[in-house]
């Protein structure tokens, strides 16, 4: 798995999800703007977590590389 593929609007720290009567609404608290949790941009500064997943991923190809 690619460390980008976790490369997403709801993995950034400037992700915003709330509730509204006409269901969720989605906003870059950075851009200004509403986004999607799928959308992408050159802005993006993941969440603690998903850096550690990150960082846990890339470790296990190098365990698999090194067998």
């Amino acid at each position: 798995m690619k460390a980008n593929s976790f490369h997403a609007c709801a993995t950034c720290i400037h992700f915003q999800a709330k509730k509204a009567k006409k269901g969720m609404q989605y906003r870059c608290q950075r851009l200004g703007f509403d986004t999607r949790p799928n959308y992408q941009f050159n802005c993006w500064t993941p969440k603690d977590h998903v850096k550690k997943l990150m960082t846990k991923r890339i470790e296990e190809r190098k365990d698999e590389s090194c067998s």
